[in-house]
């Protein structure tokens, strides 16, 4: 899918809303584990009552992998069920030496066709660059998380050198930032706005102009709001793409997966599921711009 195709879905659906599939078997309701394949079928309902709100789905893999064999039939199965109109992510957060990496790429674009895939950049370029091979398909390199961990290393602050030249002579400008700017400084380079995003997390929220005066242009993956307490308001604010050029952009993509898919855990969790995901949808509404 490409950028201007997944801009088309927010504005006819009046929605940046993306479902999480976190899909544990120990949560879903009793009644589906009678089913050949429980994880599934509870999916496939959960997708049928959203998929109308929502403009992405995000299948996070280890919950898949930890099942085994039968976990990834389940996840193909559930990527091949999503339709070609909704952003299907692999939230696989990979990220290994380059000819490693061209691995984890086939995977998941070639075998499983998703559109996206997260990365972990701390490996460097090498890492990373093989998902931004693929036409059509979207490296979402992790910038600043929701997790409280954000602040062993992302929110660690580190000296910076700029050499400077005036009258040749040298002057060296000192200066400080958080390791997650640096991040979001190098990795811009890499791609370009239509086959990269970022993960920005829904609890940093003080930290969202400012990443947006780093990357304008760029869309972000935002997990953390529902159930980690992230205000949807507040990062639609701060964080949506706007002014004359770029309101019709919007430029994000706010997951929710506990607070939509095990809004019940009773027969009628589809339903419930749905009334959640509509309330994120009318507020999404509110805050988007022609």
């Amino acid at each position: 899918m490409i950028r201007q195709q997944l801009v088309e879905q927010i504005f006819k659906k009046r929605s940046y809303l993306c479902v999480g599939l976190d899909t544990d078997i120990e949560k879903i309701p009793k009644h589906l584990l009678s089913n050949i394949d429980p994880v599934f079928e509870f999916n496939k309902q959960i997708i049928d009552a959203t998929k109308d709100l929502c403009v992405s789905y995000k299948i996070n893999t280890a919950f898949y992998e930890a099942m085994g064999v039968k976990g990834w039939e389940t996840l193909e199965k559930t990527a091949n069920y999503i339709s070609t109109e909704h952003f299907k992510i692999a939230d696989a957060k990979r990220g290994d030496i380059g000819n490693t990496s061209l691995q984890y790429a086939k995977a998941f674009f070639e075998t499983m066709d998703f559109d996206a895939i997260t990365v972990a950049p701390y490996m460097g370029e090498d890492s990373v660059k093989p998902f931004l091979q693929y036409e059509n398909k979207w490296a979402i390199v992790l910038g600043l998380t929701s997790n409280s961990g954000a602040k062993d290393f992302e929110l660690q602050k580190l000296i910076t050198k700029t050499d400077l030249f005036d009258d040749d002579i040298h002057i060296e400008k000192h200066d400080t930032k958080f390791l997650y700017e640096m991040v979001l400084e190098k990795v811009c380079k890499w791609g370009n706005p239509n086959n990269l995003m970022f993960v920005i997390g829904a609890t940093q929220p003080d930290e969202f102009l400012n990443i947006r005066k780093i990357t304008p242009e760029h869309f972000y993956l935002v997990p953390g709001v529902g159930a980690q307490g992230g205000s949807l308001k507040e990062i639609s604010e701060k964080a949506m793409m706007k002014g004359s050029s770029t309101n019709t952009q919007c430029g994000l993509l706010v997951n929710a997966s506990r607070s939509i898919i095990y809004a019940s855990d009773k027969e009628n969790f589809a339903e419930e599921a749905r009334t959640v995901a509509q309330q994120y949808q009318l507020e999404m509404a509110s805050y988007l711009q022609f």
